[in-house]
């Protein structure tokens, strides 16, 4: 059985659960991001990092004033800073609830998701609608090197900071890897992933940059928190000046989620869709 973090104890999550006919607010549940980052070393008010917590819905439907479907795909964004994230399962089931439930015009839609996700994160949280063929949506790569092709031995599934070290020269380099895995904390499902680390500073050793990486494999934890787990560890023991860390985390239950942290000044690539989302 998954260990159950105590900010879950009292949480209807990771069970059965009948999905709502009509609009239910408070179907979100929101979890302190701070008893997740005390073990990291982060104090809530002196955040290390800027970022964002990206997530895409790709099952949003309501009813028209005329009982009428509409389908869309939705993109929130939530800011680091917020006291609480939210959890996945309770996100879902508050955007069913919408399925059966009428609204006047899409406006509406946005406004109240963007009013009820701001009461459940503790701060604004941007909405975009987009048709379901819409451009924006279309699978990109991620930019820099891949590392995937590293052959390495590997026989560490925890995370371990003793993988990252550095060399004298300093760079400026983007890496990645599509061999991100962790496990969810209420329910225990693998969560699959790409991560891409940008940074300036000294050099990091690539083999055991990857094999850090595949150390998150039986991790549990939320998406957002090993995306901080890696950015301190990073800052830590190979102290870059500059850093930015995304992960894009592979869809499921209709959301993918893809967090960011970085250091003041940088900015993720351009919104993006990695084709496994």
């Amino acid at each position: 059985m998954p260990h159950r973090p105590d900010t879950l104890e009292h949480a209807p999550l990771g069970r059965d659960s009948a999905y709502p006919e009509q609009y239910d607010a408070g179907l979100l549940f929101p979890i302190p991001r701070a008893a997740n980052r005390a073990p990291l070393g982060i104090k809530e008010g002196a955040l290390p990092f800027v970022g964002e917590d990206e997530w895409h819905a790709f099952e949003v439907s309501w009813l028209n004033s005329r009982g009428k479907p509409i389908v869309a795909v939705a993109r929130f964004r939530l800011p680091a800073s917020s006291p609480h994230l939210i959890e996945s399962k309770s996100w879902k089931l508050y955007l069913n609830s919408f399925n059966q439930t009428r609204f006047y015009s899409r406006q509406e839609v946005m406004e109240t998701l963007a009013n009820d996700l701001a009461v459940a994160a503790g701060a604004a949280v941007s909405v975009e609608l987009f048709d379901v063929d819409a451009p924006e949506l279309s699978a990109c790569s991620l930019p820099g090197e891949c590392l995937d092709d590293l052959d390495i031995a590997v026989s560490d599934y925890t995370p371990s900071s003793a993988h990252l070290t550095v060399g004298e020269a300093v760079v400026e380099e983007t890496l990645y890897s599509h061999l991100l895995k962790s496990n969810c904390p209420v329910t225990g499902q693998p969560d699959w992933g790409s991560v891409l680390i940008r940074y300036q500073g000294p050099k990091i050793d690539r083999e055991g940059l990857l094999r850090y990486l595949i150390g998150f494999r039986q991790h549990q934890d939320f998406h957002e928190h090993c995306v901080e787990h890696i950015f301190t560890d990073l800052m830590t023991h190979a102290k870059p000046t500059q850093l930015l860390v995304l992960a894009r985390y592979v869809r499921r239950g209709g959301l993918d989620i893809s967090p960011w942290r970085a250091t003041p000044g940088l900015t993720p690539p351009t919104p993006l869709r990695l084709a496994r989302q």
